[in-house]
This record gives C-alpha cells, sequence and structure tokens, in this order.
C-alpha cells in the first residue's frame, strides 16, 4: 500500500473536467486516493491504540484524571468517526469496481470531478446533497 500512497503523491496527473468522466486513468487517480486515505486512518489508529494502551498512569489529582479522560473520551470518539469512514472508504471501492463510482445515487447524473477530488466517498451531484440537507434541516426544524 506504501507504493499506491507514493504513486497518488507523486503523480503529476490531475483529473479534469475536458476528459472522459471515470475513464480508466480517473478510476484508478480516486482508487489510489482511496486506498491511501484508508492507509492513513488505519495508521493514525494504531498509533492511537498504542497510546491508549501506554497511558495507564492513574493521576492523583483530579483535575488531571479528568483532563485525562476528557481527552481519552475525545480520541475515541474520533476514532469512532474514522471507523465509519472507512466503511464508506470500501463503499465507494467497492462502486469503483462494479461502474457506479462518480455518479449520484439520486439522480444517475456524474457527481463531478472537482467535488469527487474534494470528497472521494462523495454519493450525491452537488444539487442532490444541498436538496438533501434543506429536507433534513426542514425536518429537524419541525
Amino acid at each position: 500500500m506504501k507504493a499506491s500512497a507514493a504513486l497518488v503523491e507523486n503523480s503529476t496527473y490531475s483529473p479534469s473536467e475536458d476528459e472522459e468522466f471515470m475513464n480508466e486513468r480517473q478510476l484508478e487517480y480516486f482508487r489510489l486516493k482511496l486506498l491511501t486515505w484508508k492507509e492513513d486512518i488505519l495508521r493514525e489508529s494504531g498509533e492511537t491504540l498504542k497510546h491508549l494502551q501506554s497511558e495507564t498512569e492513574n493521576h492523583p489529582d483530579l483535575a488531571d484524571r479528568a483532563s485525562s479522560e476528557t481527552d481519552r473520551s475525545l480520541e475515541l470518539r474520533t476514532r469512532d468517526r474514522q471507523r465509519k469512514l472507512i466503511s464508506k472508504i470500501d463503499e465507494a471501492l467497492r462502486r469503483i469496481e462494479d461502474g457506479s463510482y462518480g455518479y449520484c445515487e439520486e439522480t444517475g447524473e456524474p457527481i463531478g470531478v472537482a467535488r469527487l477530488d474534494a470528497r472521494p466517498i462523495a454519493t450525491l451531484s452537488l444539487e442532490a446533497q444541498e436538496r438533501h440537507e434543506r429536507r433534513e434541516r426542514v425536518h429537524r426544524d419541525d
């Protein structure tokens, strides 16, 4: 996987709206980007686990103990969000394999290279995402 990370980082290729949407080169670009992202998350998670295992000290001061517990809680919440993100990355990789990557789940239209480059796990076009967020806001306000 380290080789894939190097390919993404060293590549001068950047997908463009001017080329055929989701051609082989774009698909490979996004596949490597997703794999690199997943690898980084897994590495960080491993480091967190080592840190949490090594930090077993019992703080005599109540304030220090509370601070340590708060830090640990935040770290675990972050890792839980990243675990969910890995699931979304895996789903995006499956979509690359089945040929549906880059197309809006709601409309079937292309999501857009710029949006995918910024958020490679996107499943909705910008317009569909905005509609979805507006509906959520209305339901939340009710």
